[in-house]
């Protein structure tokens, strides 16, 4: 069973940040999990590293940082949900580098964070921060923006996210069968649908296709445990053409609230492809994308 036992959610207290603190709030109540609220601060010195810090300014960053963990319990209170109680720490440092030793010194299995991203390709980046933390981080991480249909669902049962009907990218690799396991427990401890989709990038002939497709909507179904088809709704889907378009496009015809994609390992040449299909759906989704690392 897969464990979720502590998630981490940076914060710099923009509407960016609120809206992924939704998601964070709402994973720790289903998942039993501590729930860590960060913010960095970024020390003077990283600025101007060649001269010698006054005394004064490093009272002012002392000030700085009381402020913030006053902030962060506000926001805690504020943003509380049933009986999640927000860990709350302020570390000074660069915030990259910052949250990636929090997560790893705190053992956090998933990292919840919001980015400004916008869709399309006029925007290149996700946001530097964000980017940085998918492609280093040792943990699944699950990025937030503002998505192309409303996902919180207030006043539902008190619950801050609603998250009706997933999306699980495979390909059949490895990464990808440890997504799957992701969107399993997703699905069922949300009780939603699953579609579970692979997308065939080299088109069979018009003749072949029929039974081209019946064969690998009988491998992803061969991907699912049985004692979990009781539990939640499976729901194979083929399609063809490239990867990232095709993912992209199912998931705004459906209407999902998640997206969850596995990430090839961390060489030279994985980083640089990172773009190719797990940014790009990044990039361009219409929901909240959850990836995941081997």
């Amino acid at each position: 069973m897969l464990k979720i036992e502590r998630i981490l959610c940076p914060t710099d207290f923009s509407d960016f940040s609120e809206r992924a603190y939704d998601y964070g709030l709402s994973l720790a109540r289903h998942y039993k999990a501590e729930l860590y609220l960060l913010h960095v601060v970024r020390p003077v010195i990283i600025g101007y590293p060649e001269y010698a810090i006054p005394d004064s300014v490093n009272e002012f960053y002392g000030e700085l940082r009381e402020h913030a963990e006053d902030q962060l319990r506000e926001f805690a209170k504020v943003h509380a949900e049933g009986d999640v109680q927000a860990i709350v720490a302020v570390e000074e440092g660069v915030i990259t580098e910052s949250i990636l030793d929090f997560a790893r010194e705190n053992s956090i299995d998933m990292i919840v964070i919001g980015t400004h991203g916008r869709r399309g390709f006029q925007r290149l980046t996700l946001g530097s921060v964000t980017e940085r933390v998918l492609r280093r981080a040792g943990c699944p991480v699950l990025a937030v923006r503002r998505p192309a249909h409303d996902f919180v669902a207030p006043g539902s049962n008190g619950e801050p996210v609603r998250l009706s009907k997933i999306l699980l990218c495979s390909d059949f690799s490895e990464c990808s069968d440890k997504a799957l396991k992701y969107g399993l427990s997703l699905a069922t401890e949300y009780q939603s649908e699953l579609l579970l989709v692979h997308v065939m990038e080299h088109v069979p002939a018009p003749e072949q296709r029929e039974t081209e497709d019946a064969r690998v909507i009988h491998l992803l179904e061969g991907k699912v445990p049985e004692e979990v088809r009781s539990r939640c709704k499976i729901r194979p889907i083929v399609r063809a053409g490239k990867a990232y378009e095709e993912i992209v496009k199912l998931a705004e015809e459906e209407q999902t609230d998640m997206i969850v994609v596995g990430v090839r390992g961390r060489n030279v040449l994985d980083l640089a492809l990172f773009g190719s299909t797990t940014h790009r759906v990044l990039q361009l989704g219409p929901c909240p994308v959850l990836a995941i690392h081997v």
